[in-house]
């Protein structure tokens, strides 16, 4: 603004501060399904994260890989797990995968930039060394279970305790949503918030076993027994990701942290979870399989109110939440920042888009988008394959098959995969069964080799 003498006023302060960068909490549920949240399902009571929703950006193109282990293993490094040997199934027990040291964790990223780090809840991206576990891999402190299910009440898994707090077994009894909340609330109730906090919050509900309060499990009692768990489950769960905003509130972080929700994968649809209108569940690359609830908060910086069409995977969680920390990105990333999407930029056309599982039965399960094109593929164990192409631009929840209208298109996308699947050093069919001879630890704290 010009004075009186056509001279402009010298500013207010020489220096010009860059923002603080922020507080990160990643919330990961797991097996939470595209309707098992109540903006896309108001069968569910979820409250908190629908006031997330509200006054963030709804990101409804958001795609994991079909299980846990690789997802995980997909946003802690941006880096396809297919790389590595752990893109085809959940890491069992008695399997030795872990993430490759020589692979940097958002955790060690962020940590590198200064950051606080916690991780409070579900690992099972490696168990079996000391350096499998979180705190080798770039978690100040770690709170939790190592496996990929325990039971909600005993913590156990196997027979044994898997609940620990920084390698030592602990005790604890109640709920393990409930303790997970309490103990996120600890670690923000003991935090400088002049330190950047980076706490990935990975709750195991609702995976299986299905067990939930029976006061919640009574509200939902006009649904059909599996389903009215999994509301309660994850009503519970919604409950516990508000007492964690309401601790970033009292401690006056709630302004600069940025929250980003998503599930691991869909919903598990024979243990009640619901993935409609979308094709297929759990375990499977169709729609309903890696198209997953996720997303944004972060007051000031994030416009709310919005949803987003753009495709964004679980590879991206590592550059975009890097990107927004300041912190320098590692080499060779599969994912890409989309920080400036989630801030309402113009949408980014996407390179190929693979996924891929072995379900139990040990049939082969691989996609690959190509807009408005995508391939699924089932490799049989009995040695026959099917295909599907789906024009998903135009069909989103994947009524039409046009493979037989397509030839060209579906052998394009064919050969596509089968690069994709030529990156993998090799990875063991996973089995449902133990082999001969095996047994549980006596405490899953203390690592097998």
């Amino acid at each position: 603004m010009a004075g009186a003498c056509g001279r402009a006023q010298a500013p207010a302060s020489k220096t010009a501060h860059p923002p603080a960068p922020p507080h990160i909490v990643l919330i990961v549920a797991d097996d939470l399904g595209w309707a098992d949240v109540g903006y896309h399902n108001e069968e569910v009571r979820t409250p908190h994260i629908d006031a997330l929703a509200r006054a963030g950006v709804v990101l409804e193109r958001f795609y994991t890989q079909p299980v846990c282990t690789p997802t995980r293993a997909a946003l802690l490094t941006g880096r396809h797990p297919i790389r590595y040997g752990m893109a085809y199934g959940p890491l069992k027990p008695w399997e030795t995968s872990s993430l490759p040291p020589e692979t940097p964790t958002l955790a060690e990223v962020l940590q590198s930039a200064g950051y606080a780090t916690a991780l409070v809840g579900k690992w099972h991206v490696g168990h079996s060394s000391r350096a499998a576990h979180p705190g080798a891999r770039g978690f100040e402190r770690f709170y939790g279970c190592l496996q990929g299910a325990i039971d909600h009440l005993s913590h156990e898994r196997a027979g044994a305790v898997d609940f620990q707090r920084d390698g030592v077994t602990v005790g604890d009894a109640g709920y393990d949503t409930d303790l997970f909340a309490a103990e996120a609330v600890r670690i923000i109730e003991d935090h400088d918030p002049g330190r950047p906090l980076f706490l990935e919050l990975a709750f195991t509900s609702p995976h299986t076993p299905l067990q939930a309060p029976d006061e919640l499990v009574a509200k939902y009692a006009q649904l059909p027994e599996r389903r009215r768990l999994v509301c309660a489950m994850v009503e519970q769960m919604d409950a516990a990701i508000g007492r964690v905003r309401a601790a970033l509130q009292r401690r006056g972080m709630d302004g600069n942290t940025l929250v980003f929700f998503c599930s691991d994968n869909g919903g598990a649809r024979r243990d009640g979870g619901r993935n409609l209108p979308l094709n297929g569940g759990k375990a499977t690359s169709f729609e309903g399989g890696i198209r997953v609830p996720a997303l944004a908060h972060w007051p000031g910086r994030i416009e709310g109110g919005r949803t987003a069409a753009q495709f964004m995977t679980a590879l991206d969680l590592l550059p975009t939440l890097a990107d927004a920390a300041g912190a320098t990105l590692p080499a060779a990333l599969d994912g890409r920042s989309m920080l400036a999407q989630l801030r309402g930029g113009e949408p980014l056309a996407r390179e190929d888009l693979f996924f891929c599982d072995q379900d139990d039965e040990g049939n082969y399960w691989h996609a690959l988008i190509r807009m408005p094109w995508k391939l699924v593929r089932q490799d049989r164990a009995d040695g026959s394959v099917e295909q599907y192409l789906f024009d998903i631009a135009q069909d989103p929840t994947e009524k039409s098959d046009l493979a037989a209208g397509n030839p060209e298109v579906v052998s394009a996308l064919a050969a596509a995969i089968a690069v994709w699947r030529a990156a993998s050093p090799g990875e063991p069919p996973h089995s449902s069964e133990p082999p001969e001879g095996w047994k549980p630890p006596k405490d899953w704290a203390e690592p097998a080799r």
